[in-house]
């Protein structure tokens, strides 16, 4: 599974970042490692330098050998957390989709 990190500019797009996004991801979708070709992270902040709630945004999109990527996103007060949250549905998404394909 490769996993590529995008950050706009107002977020510091550094080797800590980057372990802590390939860390988070390993431990929420390495049971679907097989399915999955490559895990694209966005990290945005939305208000850029002015404070403010749920300003931050990540979108996760995967992308699945043989099937369409799938893509979710989340906001929250922090990149972690907006992490942690698009990688919990991200999770929920994949557990329905594969599921159901299992089942045909």
């Amino acid at each position: 599974m490769i996993i590529q990190v995008n950050t706009d500019s107002s977020i510091e797009n550094d080797d800590a970042l980057i372990t802590h996004v390939e860390s988070v991801v390993e431990k929420a979708l390495g049971r679907f490692g097989e399915k999955i070709t490559r895990v694209e992270v966005h990290l945005h902040d939305e208000n850029a330098h002015k404070p403010g709630d749920h300003d931050k945004r990540c979108v996760l999109e995967v992308r699945l050998a043989g099937l369409q990527p799938q893509a979710v996103t989340e906001h929250a007060d922090t990149t972690h957390k907006a992490l942690a949250g698009a990688c919990d549905k991200m999770k929920s998404l994949l557990d329905s989709l594969l599921g159901r394909l299992n089942k045909h």
